[in-house]
């Protein structure tokens, strides 16, 4: 680099020397004097080049809480995530993966059964169900192994592999792979009860 510059330096001073002297002469310069070369520039980053996630990604979806909420077939699952107040832990926290009953499945309940869990002194049976829902970690459908999974809940259920078809307990996932920012939800056709825990 230092050697580039003083020969760039000694061309510029040849020229400056020689001008005259051509010009003297009376005849025209075949040649300009070089000049230094521009300073290299950095050009601009391309708008979502750098640090800005591709569209369609999941930095541009919402969060679990926001996926449950938006989808038609999960509206009784949203009430029922709110009235047990786990609508920012799973908004929040993460990442997760959620096996959401569909509107379906909680409508398989009987009426006095669901009531019963809305109860406000029945607050707690209804966290421990909903968070037996999810498991901690993001895993999509093809990630998920057969065996026993660890749930918020404390308990563990039993997922079941079979080709394509994936079971947690008794419980078939219909839809798979709805992709929040903190997580992924699978839609089930059942809700899925802990041990020991009748309804």
């Amino acid at each position: 680099m230092r050697q580039q510059l003083k020969k760039t330096i000694a061309a510029t001073a040849l020229g400056a020397i020689l001008m005259p002297i051509v010009a003297a002469c009376g005849g025209q310069p075949t040649a300009e004097a070089p000049t230094p070369a521009p300073e290299a520039t950095t050009a601009p980053a391309s708008p979502g080049v750098q640090g800005s996630p591709a569209p369609g990604t999941q930095a541009n979806a919402g969060n679990v809480t926001d996926l449950i909420r938006n989808n038609p077939s999960l509206s009784t699952l949203s009430s029922v995530i709110n009235e047990a107040d786990l609508s920012n832990t799973l908004g929040q926290g993460g990442p997760y993966t959620v096996f959401a009953p569909s509107d379906q499945a909680f409508a398989a309940l009987p009426a006095e059964t669901r009531e019963r869990l809305l109860r406000e002194e029945n607050r707690q049976l209804l966290r421990q169900i909903l968070t037996y829902h999810v498991v901690p970690g993001s895993l999509t459908a093809s990630q998920l192994q057969p065996g026993q999974v660890q749930t918020q809940a404390g308990n563990s259920v039993n997922v079941q592999v079979d080709g394509q078809q994936v079971r947690v307990n008794e419980a078939r996932v219909i839809q798979p792979d709805l992709q929040a920012a903190n997580g992924v939800v699978h839609i089930v056709d059942r809700i899925i009860l802990p041990p020991n825990v009748n309804l």
